[in-house]
């Protein structure tokens, strides 16, 4: 990769920008912050990802698509975490 003086390096711009993006998409309502991450997922390309990268694509869209249709209750993540701490015993 060729670098001019004085120029950001594309990975730390890259890094910088993605930043700024996750940042961004923190900042959106719930149900924005769900559909940005479906739309995430699915425009993952399948063909590219490895063997535990598609399991994991995969497991994502069957609990979104769970809570899309009623099947799943989504709670509050503080509530989630309290769940699990309560089960763990901390």
């Amino acid at each position: 990769m060729l670098e001019r003086a004085g120029q950001i390096p594309y990975p730390a711009l890259m890094a910088t920008t993605v930043e700024q993006l996750v940042k961004q998409a923190l900042e959106l309502p719930g149900e924005a912050r769900a559909r940005l991450a479906a739309l995430l997922v699915e425009s993952l390309d399948a063909d590219a990802l490895g063997p535990i990268d598609r399991a994991w694509a995969a497991e994502a869209k069957r609990r979104r698509d769970e809570v899309r249709t009623g099947r799943v209750k989504t709670i509050p993540g503080d509530q989630a975490r309290r769940k699990v701490r309560d089960a763990v015993g901390r």
